[in-house]
């Protein structure tokens, strides 16, 4: 994953009721008017938190008629890797990270002065 792709993931699992949305697909899948009862919030906060995990691909939507149900994206949860591989992927092919490993002065502070 690149870092743009990591920052976008993390964005969207970043918020509390986010986070519970999605808790919550990962059981069943609800319609927006569920979610508006369950979270006590309007629809258009609920809209914006769908369209946040949407752009993460985390959820999809289905419309039988005018009702539209979330569930998770399993294209995108299955292929997600463990916290330890994303940062590993990441110190391997970030040209940010990869530049400042390699050209890094150091702190002059020994270690046993840092906290």
């Amino acid at each position: 994953m690149t870092t743009e792709e990591v920052s976008i993931l993390f964005k969207a699992l970043s918020d509390q009721t986010r986070l519970r949305m999605v808790t919550l697909l990962s059981r069943r899948e609800y319609c927006n008017c569920e979610f508006v009862s369950i979270f006590g919030i309007s629809q258009p906060a609920i809209s914006r938190h769908i369209a946040r995990l949407k752009e993460a691909r985390l959820i999809h939507e289905r419309r039988p008629g005018q009702w539209i149900y979330y569930s998770l994206n399993p294209s995108t949860w299955d292929r997600l890797p463990s916290f330890s591989q994303i940062l590993e992927d990441l110190g391997q092919h970030d040209a940010v990270i990869l530049r400042t490993v390699d050209q890094a002065p150091g702190c002059p502070v020994p270690d046993h002065e840092r906290h």
